[in-house]
């Protein structure tokens, strides 16, 4: 690249886009599940989650020629996944199911098992849940008669586990983007965007023919 365009794009090994389109797998899956097809809701949730994933895709490539739009892009992004948040937690409110708090230990552990792609975080909800792990719910169901197991596994247990899962990565994206957004700030304050890079160009090149 030259001194004028910088390197760009390479938005595809940003930790914070990986994440965020890993959501974007999760919602869509969970839309399908658990949201009316006919809701606005789904159509709200979907279209936030996919926001999210665009935005930082084009910040990255506009980044060659304007760190603003790259940085406002980004705050895009930032505020899709914020929205989309609202409406799990809304998701959960709403059907009286509980949000996990931060001290609960699945956050950690959903965190920690580092999953890459929706099958994945799907493996770990059906593990957690038959292991019984720290959800009042799921202590419930495992103290339960079995004629009642399938039942609320179907309308309480796995609902309440794959929003507070999506919950938990959305944080973990979010937290990613208010770096990113800090970092390009400071970049753009101390280097200047296109306009400074095209008057450093010319300056030197008007140096090198004195």
């Amino acid at each position: 690249m030259s001194e004028l365009i910088p390197t760009h794009g390479g938005y595809r090994k940003l930790k914070s886009f990986q994440v965020a389109q890993l959501c974007y797998d999760i919602t869509v899956r969970f839309c399908d599940k658990y949201i009316d097809r006919f809701s606005r809701t789904r159509d709200q949730m979907v279209q936030a989650a996919r926001s999210g994933v665009q935005n930082i895709a084009e910040g990255s490539q506009a980044s060659a020629t304007s760190k603003k739009t790259e940085l406002k892009l980004t705050q895009v992004a930032r505020a899709s996944l914020e929205e989309l948040k609202l409406d799990y937690e809304d998701f959960l409110r709403q059907r009286g199911l509980p949000q996990w708090e931060r001290e609960n230990p699945l956050r950690q552990a959903l965190i920690d098992r580092r999953c890459q792609t929706a099958d994945e975080v799907a493996a770990w909800i059906v593990e957690m849940v038959r292991k019984g792990g720290p959800s009042e719910q799921a202590r419930q169901i495992h103290q339960s008669s079995s004629l009642s197991i399938a039942s609320t596994l179907s309308t309480k247990v796995y609902p309440e586990f794959s929003a507070n899962a999506a919950l938990v990565l959305l944080a973990v994206a979010c937290a990613l983007l208010d770096r990113q957004v800090e970092r390009l700030a400071q970049d753009f304050e101390n280097e200047g965007g296109f306009t400074e890079r095209l008057y450093r160009v010319r300056s030197k090149k008007r140096r090198g023919r004195t």
